[in-house]
């Protein structure tokens, strides 16, 4: 595992996109012998079955990425699998960029060849760009193993791999490491808890406030005491409003992090190296899981390469390399009844207890909403 900057979409800076006007218009009109399209294309068996599309993929020779952070989940993996398997290669833009800043590039590169081809997002924000009519319908092969609830009724987009929000904590540095919400309130760590990014933008960010209002009596339809208790974090001192990286926490600048368990228990390994003993607890008071979603931009200058994408994604090699970079796979439990699972893999999962329950759309709309109306002034001043 790297230590390349985490995207913002989670963690800290977000990078300015150079969101010009300039390159050529895509083609787009991968077809087959039969004139089967890939930009239209609704599943593989639609394009004539996968190794038509493989065909189809290679002939275009190129994936456009955007905010794929290597150390991120296992993604270097997952970049690597691919390449090596189909010699496409990917590019990845602005690895460290949010949510928010993937749709940006979609609506603002409209019609170019330097668009994203695909996008993961966070749940909330991968509503937004469906009901943007920016996302392109697409079934891959495992879909209907993807529980209901998890996908999108369109096939737009559709969950794949995700954790629980957890507190990370440099056991050097800090005495007693908090696990609940409740002890981040506790005087003694004053300056020292951050979140990786701006809930306004960040899907991680955001599950964080989330998870704070569930502790604090809220619920999926009231975020609202995740706000007041960020605001009353700040009051009291505890809240750094410095955004958490692995580069912060080596320099001891952020030594508490809200983050998802799948990243805090990779630092955990990619820490020991150097001298760091970061400690990873899913806060009993506040448990919110939640999923990032895959999407197909809907003007891929690559759309035979953006489908294999996700196919390669949906497969029990790219689902077993999220499990490896400590995700859970949206496809564990239909793999687990397969024999298809990495057993050694999901024994290393960060332990939770109960059964995880997901915010509907309205829900994850309505929060969206009440944090961009007050986060500014939950944590200002």
């Amino acid at each position: 595992m790297t230590v390349s900057l985490p995207r913002t979409a989670a963690l800290g800076v977000i990078a300015t996109l150079a969101l010009s006007a300039c390159g050529a218009a895509p083609d787009n009109s991968t077809t087959t012998a039969d004139g089967k399209n890939a930009a239209t294309a609704t599943s593989a068996a639609d394009f004539g079955g996968l190794d038509a599309l493989v065909k189809a993929a290679k002939k275009e020779g190129k994936l456009n990425a955007i905010a794929l952070p290597r150390d991120w989940a296992n993604y270097g993996a997952l970049i690597d699998g691919f390449e090596k398997k189909y010699g496409i290669k990917i590019a990845v833009e602005n690895p460290d960029g949010s949510s928010q800043d993937e749709i940006n590039a979609v609506t603002s590169r409209k019609g170019q060849d330097r668009a994203p081809d695909v996008l993961d997002l966070g749940s909330s924000f991968a509503l937004s760009a469906a009901q943007q009519g920016l996302l392109a319908p697409y079934k891959v092969a495992s879909y209907a193993d993807i529980p209901e609830g998890q996908k999108d009724a369109q096939a737009r987009w559709y969950n794949d791999y995700g954790g629980y929000i957890s507190i990370g904590c440099d056991a050097k540095r800090v005495k007693t490491c908090p696990t609940t919400f409740a002890d981040l309130l506790k005087p003694q760590y004053k300056g020292q808890v951050a979140l990786n990014g701006n809930p306004t933008k960040s899907g991680s960010a955001f599950g964080g406030v989330y998870a704070a209002a569930l502790a604090s009596g809220g619920s999926f339809d009231d975020i609202q005491p995740g706000l007041d208790f960020f605001a009353k974090l700040k009051k009291n001192g505890n809240y750094t409003p410095v955004e958490s990286t692995p580069a912060t926490v080596e320099k001891g600048e952020t030594p508490i992090s809200i983050d998802w368990d799948y990243l805090n228990a990779g630092y955990a390994d990619e820490f020991k190296s150097k001298g760091v003993d970061w400690k990873v607890a899913v806060p009993t008071d506040g448990q919110f899981s939640q999923f990032y979603s895959q999407a197909i931009n809907k003007d891929a200058p690559h759309p035979a390469a953006a489908r294999l994408w996700q196919e390669y994604l949906y497969s029990a090699e790219g689902q077993n390399l999220w499990l490896k970079g400590y995700a859970r796979p949206v496809l564990m439990t239909a793999m687990e009844k397969a024999g298809t699972l990495d057993k050694t893999a999901a024994a290393k999962l960060p332990q939770v207890s109960g059964t995880p329950t997901f915010p509907t759309e309205d829900q994850q709309s309505k929060a969206k909403t009440v944090l961009g109306q007050g986060w500014a002034k939950a944590v200002s001043g």
